[in-house]
């Protein structure tokens, strides 16, 4: 599964990383490198919590690549 991360940056300096393939994910950071590290453990939560749900197979976490498109 690749996901894709999105970016953005504030007014006030700090940056977001937005998951775009799943609704809902993103995360702040003082840094894109922050931004980004917040934004993969939040959407491997979202993956996980849907695993447990029984709506993807436990195998989707082992096969997650991120694909960052620059800011």
């Amino acid at each position: 599964m690749t996901l894709t991360v999105e970016f953005d940056r504030e007014v006030d300096g700090r940056w977001i990383a937005e998951v775009s393939n799943l609704p809902g994910v993103l995360a702040y950071g003082r840094t894109r490198k922050e931004a980004l590290a917040n934004v993969q453990a939040i959407a491997f939560a979202v993956l996980s919590a849907d695993v447990k749900r029984g709506r993807r197979d436990p195998k989707t976490l082992m096969q997650v690549d991120f694909v960052a498109r620059a800011a």
